[in-house]
């Protein structure tokens, strides 16, 4: 994963739910771009954080054994630009798991109001592409990435989960 677009866990409850906070700043490059003179947060980049959250909680379901990949976008429905100083709750729900795949839905919320509703679809790529070959390792969580995250979710079950 070379971009993260979440900043952290706020609550994590394996195989059922999770909750991450997304900080909006300037110092992002692509704000500069996006218009410029009324920047704001591209829809797409708001799907991707909810995809890294859900993914990273379908993944951990499976204690990251599977390669997790996003396969669908069934629905991205958005309400309000995001912008700069904005802090974004990322809430995502395991709908339903299978060995081949994995559906999620979610809502994105600023100071308590829903930003977007999205629900996911995952593949399980060895699970579910037969006859496909793809290397041992899992390219999607690699070693660094797992112990990264397996510190995060550590924090966030010994801490209070905090509000949005």
């Amino acid at each position: 994963m070379r971009w993260i677009w979440i900043d952290k866990f706020l609550e994590f409850e394996s195989g059922r739910r999770a909750v991450a906070l997304k900080n909006v700043t300037l110092a992002e490059d692509h704000l500069h771009d996006h218009f410029p003179g009324f920047p704001i947060m591209p829809e797409c980049l708001m799907i991707e954080a909810m995809a890294q959250t859900a993914g990273i909680l379908v993944g951990q379901a499976n204690d990251f054994r599977e390669k997790v990949v996003l396969a669908k976008i069934s629905k991205a429905v958005f309400f309000d630009f995001v912008r700069p100083g904005d802090s974004l709750r990322i809430e995502a729900q395991i709908s339903s798991i299978a060995p081949e795949a994995a559906s999620t839905t979610g809502c994105i919320l600023r100071d308590g109001q829903v930003i977007a509703e999205i629900e996911l679809m995952f593949s399980h790529v060895d699970q579910n592409l037969a006859g496909k070959k793809f290397p041992e390792e899992n390219f999607v969580f690699t070693g660094l990435f797992t112990s990264l995250l397996r510190d995060i979710v550590l924090d966030a079950a010994a801490s209070p989960a905090e509000t949005g």
